[in-house]
């Protein structure tokens, strides 16, 4: 399971978001996709699930919803804004 970092700040509107790293003081601006994953990722959806509901939302395809987040994810760890959480440990 991937998971915000308990450092990290969020808003969301309807224009987008805005991402707080208050551990390294860095921020950063979210569309409204990213946005959207940040808020699916917080209420505990699977990267599946999440392709999934870009590919409702947004009428994109599953190969582009699943290849765009799979980027979106690598720049969010390499920014250490979400981590990776052991299965079955509680939140």
């Amino acid at each position: 399971m991937i998971r915000v970092s308990e450092h990290v700040r969020k808003i969301h509107s309807q224009d987008g978001g805005i991402v707080l790293d208050v551990k390294y003081g860095r921020m950063f601006s979210l569309n409204l996709v990213g946005s959207k994953i940040v808020e699916l990722l917080d209420r505990h959806y699977t990267p599946a699930q999440i392709a999934e509901e870009l590919t409702c939302e947004f009428g994109i395809s599953v190969d582009v919803a699943n290849r765009d987040l799979r980027e979106f994810l690598d720049t969010l760890e390499k920014h250490h804004l979400i981590e990776a959480q052991p299965s079955g440990v509680a939140l």
